[in-house]
């Protein structure tokens, strides 16, 4: 008897893994702006009864809020999940009296980011601009690691080949940016031998970034930091200038990390 239940049991476990998964998919796709069950079915490939009945789970347990005629939004239990990992980034933490250092040096937006192998860059944390300008980010958002600088700083250790093999796989997706690529991995060697690199563009039109690795006691590089502005307010000349306020921030949040000095 127990043997059968036992097995009986077992078809259990990937069933409720599937509805976790599913759960997590209309979560994401409420988080990237969709709002009524019939668009989220339609991003996530879920049907619309389940996700009818999946939307309306989560918003008993506040992982989502639904207002009539609006749609659904993120809940205030995710929020509080939010600034609970925030809180708990022992790089996030480190790093923010220096971000802030750094702001109020150059004025303009300054971000803190780490690689999500799947997703590309995560922005763990950002510090808006002092001048009349508006960069479309956010803590927690994502973008393609190739064109963006804090990108090209999380992995500026990895050379040649793995650099071409990440660009190709932006690129099948549209996301590598303008750049042919034996322009980009010849920039990005570039960027290597120095320590900083740039996204003059490359992500959006008429943004300008200038990035720099931040690494642990081991030497690994676990996050990047970048002051980002626009071409009315930063010139080529001016990104030049931007550099060693960007590297020695970058080298203070390291050393905090237990990095050697050098």
């Amino acid at each position: 008897m127990n043997t059968s239940t036992t097995k009986a049991a077992k078809p259990a476990k990937p069933f409720a893994s599937q509805t976790l998964f599913r759960g997590l998919d209309i979560v994401s796709a409420v988080a990237d702006g969709y709002r009524t069950v019939k668009d989220i079915s339609e991003k996530t490939g879920i049907t619309f009864s389940t996700t009818h009945r999946l939307a309306s789970a989560l918003v008993q347990i506040r992982y989502l809020h639904f207002e009539p005629r609006k749609g659904y939004r993120l809940g205030s239990r995710l929020v509080e999940l939010g600034f609970m990992a925030f809180r708990e980034s022992a790089v996030t933490t480190t790093a923010r009296p220096f971000l802030e250092e750094l702001a109020a040096q150059t004025q303009d937006t300054v971000h803190l980011a780490a690689l999500d192998e799947d997703e590309g860059i995560i922005y763990l944390d950002k510090i808006g601009s002092q001048r009349p300008i508006e960069v479309n980010t956010r803590i927690g958002g994502r973008k393609p690691v190739c064109c963006t600088s804090v990108g090209k700083a999380l992995i500026l250790d990895q050379g040649r080949t793995a650099w071409k093999q990440r660009y190709e796989q932006e690129a099948a997706k549209g996301l590598a940016g303008p750049l042919p690529l034996e322009e980009w991995l010849a920039a990005m060697a570039s960027y290597a031998a120095n320590g900083y690199t740039f996204d003059m563009g490359e992500n959006v039109d008429g943004i300008r970034c200038v990035g720099a690795p931040v690494r642990d006691a081991s030497g690994e590089i676990v996050a990047s930091i970048s002051v980002t502005s626009t071409v009315t307010y930063t010139d080529e000349a001016r990104m030049r200038e931007v550099i060693p306020l960007v590297q020695e921030v970058a080298r203070k949040i390291s050393l905090q990390l237990g990095a050697a000095a050098a």
